[in-house]
């Protein structure tokens, strides 16, 4: 079993030097780090230190927030590092995800990423239902107008082009306008 440590400052301003003492002090190994700010997707510090981890490694961070962007994206890292078999150490907050107690706190992260999820699907649907009232069209845009399939249909019925021909010179997939033709034409009421 190694110990990686993760150390992350925002700015040039900031550095390191704090953070890798603690890291050095709890026991790890190698230490990587970046500077730069904790919205940034791409950190090559923390890519790095979850390359060098193995089932059976700790990764230890100084402080929670050091390790990802928001809560949801600690979560998740840490739920991932779980599932490879891998510990997890916050110094400043002292959890300690290999203990016993550390234990109960990972099925705690766990459900808090479910509830996070069902929250976010609530909101997507609250949204599109909102949208839907307000009488924004949803999904994408149609190929064919209604004029360009009634054209189309008129055209093929009377044998002047196949689904075929009429399709190429609409610009569309044969399938494309096949599932066009297919659909039932109600007339105005």
């Amino acid at each position: 079993m190694k110990m990686v440590g993760y150390a992350r400052v925002s700015t040039r301003d900031q550095n390191v030097d704090a953070q890798r003492e603690a890291l050095l002090t709890a026991g790890c190994e190698m230490i990587f780090d970046d500077t730069i700010s904790g919205s940034t997707k791409s950190r090559s510090g923390l890519d790095k230190a979850m390359a060098a981890l193995t089932p059976g490694d700790v990764l230890v961070v100084w402080k929670l927030d050091r390790l990802g962007r928001s809560m949801q994206h600690v979560v998740n890292t840490v739920l991932d590092l779980d599932r490879r078999g891998i510990g997890f150490r916050s110094l400043t907050e002292a959890i300690d995800l290999t203990s016993s107690t550390g234990k109960l706190l990972l099925s705690v992260f766990g459900w808090l990423a479910e509830v996070e999820r069902d929250l976010t699907t609530e909101r997507t649907k609250a949204g599109l239902a909102a949208a839907k009232r307000r009488g924004v069209k949803l999904g994408r845009k149609r190929k064919l107008s209604t004029v360009d399939v009634d054209h189309a249909r008129r055209t093929i019925e009377i044998g002047e082009q196949t689904v075929a021909g009429m399709a190429r010179i609409l610009k569309v997939g044969r399938n494309t306008l096949g599932r066009a033709l297919s659909q039932v034409i109600y007339p105005p009421s």
